[in-house]
């Protein structure tokens, strides 16, 4: 096939946008003004039309089992769990799942996993499946791993044979699975919350070496960068684009240290109108409160759970998004455990990004990806995994993907997660008017 020379056409204009602003369109189309390199508008219009190709619907459910692991404890039995990872071309391991933790077991059998043909790419793709023995610290040491592919693991099914480093036996069956992009077409929303941290150790906003400094050459800092960049993908999916936005952390005008307070302080409502609105309402805020401390996630995240909770009472297409920008260690780290697990069960996921230079260790231990699940005070275990986990400043250093990529990675395989253990299925929009998820607030005295 001839490669087309682009130097020898003529240019008639570009024109840019999000996916999102495509695929929440009823059609999936998207009309676009073409405009100049400079920016300028030009005549004439692009039109854009995302279409989901019947493959990715497909996917492929496996019970992974395993005999005679290799013993890594010296006291006790290992903890295994697995993680499979498509092979790039480049042969980098790229992470698309893991299973549970099986404490003290040697021979392990869990919980079916399902990979879509979005993760695995094709049947004849490499798979890496590697076996962990779990470590709480987060260094897992490696029991044993195997490069295999789709088709060989059904061959090995039907073949009821196993695999070297270890023997597997798998059930296997393939089916039709509804994917996001079917949630979305049919009515369901992403509705859009954040959280700023109002701490002291951010520093004085009044000074360059703040977190929260604005400059006034317009260059963002990280709290602006972060709000920006999520925001801006999340608010086509939230059809009235109003977002509740709180700080913590702050002393109030006049008042105590608040731990969820409304960034909106023109009217007493959680509520400020598009990212603008945020990025306003955080800016007058930054001189309207004094940063204090301790940090504290527990209020924000219970405040995040009621509206969710008060919303999955009316109906069950919407799901929530909290974001939470913070430069610090929590204190009340068994408290948000126990706000988390509770959050579980509801419509609700948990973005944090961690700004700054700060040891953000612990928080790690929020995020479930090292393989075992949140449990609370009380001995309860998170029924799904809510929380995404991203350092700023580590992301922004390696190169490869955006803070934004990284934050909204695990997010529509919660969501999936969310409605498939529900049996909630796709179905057309709701024309009648749902009740607000948003609590109105207690009238003035």
């Amino acid at each position: 096939m001839q490669m087309l020379n682009l130097a020898q056409q003529d240019f008639l204009g570009e024109a840019f946008c999000n996916l999102s602003e495509i695929v929440t369109k009823f059609n999936h189309s998207l009309s676009l003004n073409l405009r100049n390199g400079s920016g300028h508008a030009l005549q004439g219009t692009m039109t854009v039309h995302a279409e989901e190709t019947a493959s990715s619907r497909m996917a492929v459910e496996m019970t992974f089992h395993c005999l005679n692991l290799d013993n890594k404890d010296t006291f006790s039995k290992s903890d295994p769990f697995l993680r499979v990872s498509r092979l790039s071309e480049s042969a980098v391991a790229i992470p698309i799942c893991r299973t549970e933790v099986i404490n003290n077991n040697l021979n392990p059998v869990w919980r079916p996993i399902t990979l879509t043909s979005q993760q695995y790419s094709s049947r004849d793709d490499p798979l890496l499946v590697e076996c962990f023995d779990f470590d709480a610290s987060g260094n897992h040491e490696l029991m044993g791993a195997l490069q295999t592919t789709i088709a060989q693991l059904e061959n090995l099914y039907k073949s009821k044979a196993g695999a070297n480093f270890y023997s597997k036996k798998g059930q296997k069956k393939e089916k039709v699975q509804h994917t996001f992009l079917d949630y979305i077409s049919s009515g369901f929303e992403l509705n859009f919350m954040v959280a700023v941290d109002f701490t002291a150790s951010n520093g004085d906003p009044r000074t360059p070496q703040s977190l929260h400094y604005i400059d006034p050459s317009g260059r963002l800092n990280s709290y602006q960068q972060a709000i920006l960049g999520v925001s801006e993908v999340l608010q086509f999916y939230d059809k009235d684009r109003r977002f509740p936005a709180w700080g913590f952390g702050a002393k109030m005008p006049q008042g105590p240290v608040s731990h969820c307070f409304n960034l909106n302080a023109i009217t007493n409502d959680c509520e400020v109108v598009g990212f603008e609105g945020i990025m306003s309402a955080y800016s007058s805020t930054l001189y309207s409160v004094s940063l204090s401390g301790p940090t504290l996630f527990g209020p924000v995240i219970n405040k995040a759970a009621e509206i969710a909770s008060h919303s999955a009472q009316y109906g069950n297409n919407r799901y929530f998004v909290l974001l939470i920008i913070t430069d610090g260690v929590i204190t009340d780290e068994q408290e948000t455990k126990d706000s988390i697990v509770r959050a579980s069960d509801l419509p609700l996921s948990i973005l944090i990004v961690g700004v700054g230079n700060a040891d953000f260790t612990q928080m790690r231990t929020l995020d479930a990806d090292l393989g075992k699940r949140l449990q609370s005070s009380t001995g309860r275990v998170a029924t799904r995994d809510i929380v995404q986990f991203v350092p700023m400043r580590e992301v922004q250093a390696g190169g490869q993907v955006t803070v934004v990529q990284s934050l909204l990675e695990e997010l529509p395989g919660q969501f999936l997660e969310y409605m498939r253990t529900r049996g909630i299925k796709p179905q057309p929009p709701q024309h009648a008017s749902a009740p607000p998820a948003y609590p109105p607030p207690p009238p003035q005295l």
